[in-house]
C-alpha cells in the first residue's frame, strides 16, 4: 500500500496545474472559425483572457493534432455563457492517427439560465494512448438559434 500524510498546508481538491499540457507546442490546431480577440490559445491558459469563442454562429469544431500521439489521463472544459438562454451539446472524440475511426469520449447536453446557471465545467479522468487526434464538436444551441460557441477552458494532461 502507498500511503501518504497530508500536512496541514495540504488543501485537498486543488488542481495541480504543472500535470496539464502544453498544448501550444505539442499540437497543431484546427478550428472551424476563430473571433480574432479571442483565440484558442486563451482557452489552453486559463486565466489569460475570456477564452475562445467562434467568429461565427452555429456548431464548430475545434481539432488537436499532436505531433507526437500522447497518453491522455484527463480532459478539463470550462463552458460560461452569462448572456443566453440555451441548451449546448459537445462532443469529444480522439483517434489514432489520421484517417483512422474516431472514437467518442463523451456526448453531452446542457442548459444554461443566467443569471442563475452561467457556467458549466466538465472533468473527466479518462486513460488513452496513442493519442494523436482529438476533437471537440460544440453545437451552442441545440434550438438552432444563431449564437456563438464559446470555450472558457481546455485542458489536458
Amino acid at each position: 500500500m502507498q500511503k501518504r500524510i497530508l500536512g496541514s498546508e495540504a488543501v485537498i481538491g486543488t488542481d495541480d496545474t504543472s500535470t496539464w499540457l502544453d498544448l501550444e507546442s505539442l499540437a497543431r490546431v484546427e478550428l472551424s472559425s476563430e473571433d480574432p480577440d479571442h483565440p484558442i490559445e486563451a482557452a489552453f491558459r486559463p486565466g489569460s483572457g475570456s477564452g475562445w469563442r467562434a467568429a461565427s454562429p452555429g456548431r464548430q469544431i475545434i481539432r488537436l493534432i499532436f505531433t507526437v500521439p500522447q497518453a491522455l489521463r484527463r480532459i478539463r472544459l470550462v463552458i460560461d455563457e452569462a448572456t443566453h438562454q440555451r441548451t449546448q451539446e459537445f462532443a469529444l472524440t480522439w483517434a489514432e492517427a489520421m484517417g483512422a475511426p474516431q472514437r467518442e469520449i463523451v456526448r453531452q447536453q446542457f442548459t444554461f439560465s443566467p443569471p442563475n446557471t452561467t457556467q458549466q465545467v466538465e472533468d473527466y479522468h479518462v486513460e488513452l494512448a496513442g493519442v494523436s487526434i482529438i476533437e471537440l464538436q460544440i453545437i451552442p444551441d441545440i434550438s438552432g438559434s444563431p449564437l456563438l460557441a464559446s470555450l472558457a477552458t481546455f485542458q489536458l494532461a
